[in-house]
This record gives structure tokens, C-alpha cells and sequence, in this order.
């Protein structure tokens, strides 16, 4: 009995060790830049600049199968996988497309430049640079899923045309935590605004 409570307590203080560990790195790490543009009650607008990612698209949709095959590709890129063996940076969030063929993007830290990258050495990676866009996003907890992912899109659906607010077809998964992190998960639905929507935000601000 006393060797299964010293086991028990060895794994519980290696969990906590673990568990202060990535919320020390959240906290160190480089963040997608954004300025919030105006607070709703379920949603929030923001602005987010030119930005340069790191991507794989995945013949499936569903994110379970999608973020660990697109998580294994792209970390293996920046952990070294490429042409120079060079270690980048991991970011944050991770972002995903929600599309009938899912991309995911990892953001390239601010002092590469597309041409300073190491070359990757799979095929399927490339950089992209994604222009300043303007989005709505609306925030949820715990670990993803499909049917989550689903309702918030859906959410911010029906709160944006609650407000009048115009969006496009172009939806994002954004997810800011490691798997092994437990406590204060953090994941956002966002979508690009259309330019009627801006039009109208910057009258009322």
C-alpha cells in the first residue's frame, strides 16, 4: 500500500511539474498580433496584421484526424525536419482552416522573413503569407472536437447576424494550448468580415 501512494504521489507532482511547465511556456511564447477593434457580448471584433504561416493542407475535414497528422507534419518542420536541420520557434495558436479539406498554419516567428526560412524537407509544407484581415471571434474552453467546433461556428453565426454584421465563408479554428495541457485551455472560432461590415464599424467607433 505505501508503494502504490508513493507511486501516486511521484506521478501527481510530475503532472503538476508538467502542468507549470506549459503554462510558463504559454506565456513566453510569440502570439499572432491583433488589436481588439470592439467587445460584444459573445464575440469580440479584431484587427490582425500581415502575418507570415507555416502550412500542410489535409485531404480531410475532420479535426481530430486533420490537427494530428497537420500537428505531426508541421512541428516536425520547425523541430528540425528541414534542409538546414534548424530548430524555429513553436507559436501561437496553432490555426486551422474549417473547410470541406482542412490547412493548418502555424505562424512564422517575426524575424524570418519567406526567403530566411529553411526549405522543408516535405513537399506538401509551404509558406503563405496572409494579408491584414479584420474577424470576429468568439472564445471557448476544454479540448476541441468537431461537434464543438460546429456549435461555435454556429454561435458566432447567429450573433453576428444579430448585430447586422456581414462575414464571409472564411472560418478558423484557433487553438492555443499543447494536449498535455489540463488547465486554462483556451480555443476560438473566428471568420473574416466582409467590407460592408467594416464600412459600418468604422461609422459607429
Amino acid at each position: 500500500m505505501k508503494t502504490l501512494f508513493l507511486l501516486l504521489g511521484v506521478i501527481l507532482i510530475a503532472f503538476v511539474v508538467v502542468q507549470l511547465f506549459a503554462m510558463k511556456g504559454q506565456r513566453n511564447i510569440e502570439t499572432y498580433p491583433y488589436e481588439v477593434e470592439k467587445k460584444y457580448d459573445l464575440f469580440e471584433i479584431r484587427n490582425y496584421k500581415a502575418t507570415l504561416f507555416t502550412t500542410v493542407k489535409l485531404a480531410t475535414k475532420k479535426y481530430k484526424e486533420s490537427s494530428s497528422k497537420g500537428f505531426s507534419l508541421l512541428a516536425g518542420y520547425i523541430f528540425g525536419n528541414n534542409k538546414r536541420n534548424e530548430k524555429i520557434a513553436m507559436t501561437s495558436p496553432v490555426a486551422m482552416t474549417i473547410e470541406d479539406s482542412v490547412t493548418m498554419m502555424f505562424m512564422v516567428p517575426k524575424k524570418f522573413k519567406k526567403e530566411t526560412l529553411p526549405q522543408p524537407n516535405q513537399l506538401q509544407i509551404e509558406f503563405k503569407e496572409e494579408p491584414a484581415k479584420t474577424v470576429a471571434a468568439i472564445a471557448f474552453d476544454g479540448w476541441a472536437n468537431d461537434e464543438k467546433i460546429e456549435k461555435y461556428k454556429e454561435k458566432l453565426k447567429a450573433a453576428l447576424d444579430a448585430e447586422g454584421i456581414t462575414y464571409t465563408n472564411r472560418f478558423y479554428f484557433l487553438g492555443y494550448n499543447a494536449p498535455y495541457e489540463v488547465f486554462n485551455r483556451k480555443n476560438e472560432v473566428i471568420v473574416e468580415l466582409k467590407g460592408e461590415a467594416l464600412d459600418l464599424l468604422k461609422t459607429t467607433n
